[in-house]
């Protein structure tokens, strides 16, 4: 173990990963702190599961536009460079807000400046979450390609923690905190990846390589308007003496600097516009658009009630906050449980049948929610803490078997030179998909006029999550048919 992290450090520097883990470990711990926006939500704003789950799906609307801070921080470095200003940007962006809210008791109070808020904080964690990963990808280049594996778990086991940690601590300050003291405690990461900003350095080379090219352009420049000028210039000095030398090189350095501004401009343009194009292009191919197509699809058909569950468990079977951060717990280690059974077992298997298997057993586990909402399980002498726990186990392990076909997929079917950007518009697809899902199913509580203290349709509403969830795999012909974990 020793051997490796020194071999790690060697490569990749103590403060890099030391960035990479806090990014990571942050994102992971963001479960510490939404989970009081929830109990917000439900108990200080009085709001319906319906208006609840409306606000967080457009608060995390900004993880559905990733592909647009890439191409930003591919395109137009700043001073040179192109990932740590804007990790610099997303940090104070992901800070800010929960500063504010922790300080301002009435903004908390009030849906619309809370959305906004949660919005702009989600618009730095989603940046922060791209640059960084730009920043492995640069980072395993060449002769430290080999540790690229090793870079990766590095930030999914930070992530795990993070959420583990968060998980836990979440409950446990919910009992024993006020809100605004758990929004203003979790601001003291944000305040540490600012900080560890300063001690990445970053090669500007790309940047000075766009400003040597500006200089030799506004320094062609110069030179043709000086062979004019110094013709004009000899006749005039014939007949009015000789001008001051200091005021001609004034007059060249203004010259130049609009010259050198424009031709930067122009090139900023032009990269926006090639990676917009080389994006529209590469999703334009039937190999990629069919697949990415299912994948939408599977995840907007299906309503997303896990907000409704959530006042349910809390209003109906009073639930504690501490329990409920147990269960998330749970659920992360089923997750790292998924993602070991699938490399170990069904990496080997035919993509179209792990995911029929992953949808008819997302079903079945809904049926849980089913038992649980019409109190079957009392009848056998099953607690509602047991079921609630085994569901959630089980639902977020097969949830795993479900999303590893696409990061696999997703991996693979990216044409060379823009894998970065193509990657981070794969995931947005997977995350807008999801919010769209979540407003699907905010509509639908709303329609069977499901709310809080009334949940006399919920059952219904779970019957209809299972039939849609069966939906997409009559769809699965848009899958590669002989894709599988190690080649398609």
């Amino acid at each position: 173990m020793m051997k490796w992290a020194k071999q790690m450090r060697n490569a990749f520097g103590s403060s890099f990963l030391w960035l990479v883990f806090l990014v990571y470990f942050t994102q992971g711990f963001r479960s510490f702190v939404w989970t009081a926006v929830s109990y917000q939500l439900k108990d200080r704003l009085k709001l319906s599961p319906s208006a609840s789950q409306l606000i967080s799906s457009v608060a995390f609307f900004p993880w559905s536009i990733k592909p647009l801070y890439g191409i930003l921080s591919d395109c137009i470095p700043i001073r040179g460079r192109k990932r740590v200003p804007y990790l610099i940007i997303a940090t104070l962006l992901s800070l800010f807000p929960w500063i504010i809210l922790g300080l301002n008791a009435s903004l908390m109070s009030s849906y619309w400046p809370l959305m906004i808020f949660l919005t702009t904080q989600n618009v730095g964690s989603a940046m922060a979450d791209v640059v960084v990963d730009a920043m492995i990808a640069e980072a395993v280049r060449l002769e430290r390609a080999s540790l690229a594996g090793d870079l990766q778990s590095v930030s999914w086991s930070a992530m795990a923690l993070g959420g583990i940690c968060g998980s836990l601590l979440g409950g446990y300050a919910l009992t024993n905190l006020e809100i605004d003291t758990i929004f203003l405690l979790f601001s003291v990461l944000p305040v540490m990846q600012l900080l560890s900003c300063g001690l990445v350095e970053e090669d500007s080379s790309g940047g000075k390589a766009l400003s040597d090219q500006a200089d030799s352009s506004s320094s062609h420049h110069s030179d043709t308007e000086n062979s004019i000028n110094g013709r004009t210039n000899g006749n005039i000095s014939r007949r009015k003496g000789f001008k001051n030398q200091k005021s001609k090189k004034d007059v060249k350095n203004k010259s130049e600097a609009p010259v050198k501004e424009h031709y930067m401009i122009m090139h900023w343009f032009h990269s926006l516009k090639l990676a917009v194009y080389s994006l529209c292009q590469a999703f334009r191919q039937p190999m990629i658009f069919r697949p990415m197509a299912w994948f939408f699809f599977a995840q907007v058909v299906v309503p997303n009630l896990s907000t409704v569950m959530f006042y349910y468990q809390t209003e109906f079977l009073h639930l504690e906050p501490s329990f409920l951060g147990t269960a998330r717990v749970v659920g992360w280690f089923s997750l790292m449980l998924g993602t070991l059974v699938y490399n170990r077992y069904l990496k080997r298997m035919k993509l179209r049948r792990i995911l029929m298997f992953a949808h008819i057993g997302i079903a079945v586990l809904t049926l849980l929610d089913i038992v649980l909402v019409s109190r079957l399980h009392v009848r056998l002498n099953i607690s509602d803490k047991l079921v609630v726990l085994f569901g959630s186990a089980l639902a977020d392990a097969v949830n795993q078997l479900k999303f590893m076909p696409f990061l696999i997929l997703s991996g693979k079917l990216c044409p060379p030179g823009i894998e970065g950007t193509l990657f981070a518009l794969f995931m947005s697809i997977n995350n807008l998909s999801s919010t769209l899902g979540s407003f699907v199913g905010a509509g639908l509580a709303s329609m069977l006029n499901v709310s809080s203290g009334s949940f006399d349709n919920l059952v219904l509403g779970i019957a209809i999550q299972v039939f849609c969830t069966l939906l997409p795999i009559f769809f699965l012909f848009l899958i590669p048919k002989e894709a599988t974990g190690v080649s398609t």
